[in-house]
């Protein structure tokens, strides 16, 4: 999540190990909490802002673009992962960070609900919708590149 947010994987790095450092301080207080998980995405969204502030590059989390070179280059990655990434550019705030807690992160509805401080429904909704503008996209893309194939 932090790479995707700040595009660069040393300071990703960085911010990843800022987290950690400030968790490991917590890690008594971390342990009581119903919700750890949600404290370290909170924490690492906040050390991200802290990031941009001080390099005075603050932009909101959710306008930034992924750029091409964010994508990895290797034989794995599949066009369908570009696209995917190129899609993600296009969601509402709300469904894009929703998608990647659940997606990417891999968090519960209910770690991503209390996270974002919202009911679980809107979590539910804004998951449902991204995922359908998801495949919804994926299919126009086949389609097209399908046409396209046939000219």
């Amino acid at each position: 999540m932090a790479y995707l947010w700040v595009k660069d994987k040393e300071v990703a790095n960085d911010v990843l190990q800022q987290v950690f450092e400030k968790a490991w301080i917590k890690k008594n207080e971390l342990q009581k909490m119903e919700n750890p998980t949600g404290w370290m995405v909170r924490s690492l969204k906040n050390e991200t802002l802290q990031h941009f502030r001080a390099n005075k590059k603050l932009e909101p989390l959710g306008d930034q673009e992924i750029e091409e070179e964010a994508i990895p280059q290797d034989e794995e990655t599949s066009e369908k992962l570009k696209l995917v990434f190129k899609f993600l550019e296009k969601l509402p705030e709300k469904q894009r960070e929703v998608f990647q807690l659940r997606e990417v992160e891999g968090l519960t509805y209910e770690e991503i609900a209390a996270y974002l401080e919202v009911n679980l429904d809107q979590v539910k909704v804004n998951l449902h919708r991204a995922r359908k503008s998801l495949r919804d996209y994926l299919s126009n893309q086949n389609e097209s590149r399908y046409r396209n194939s046939i000219r």
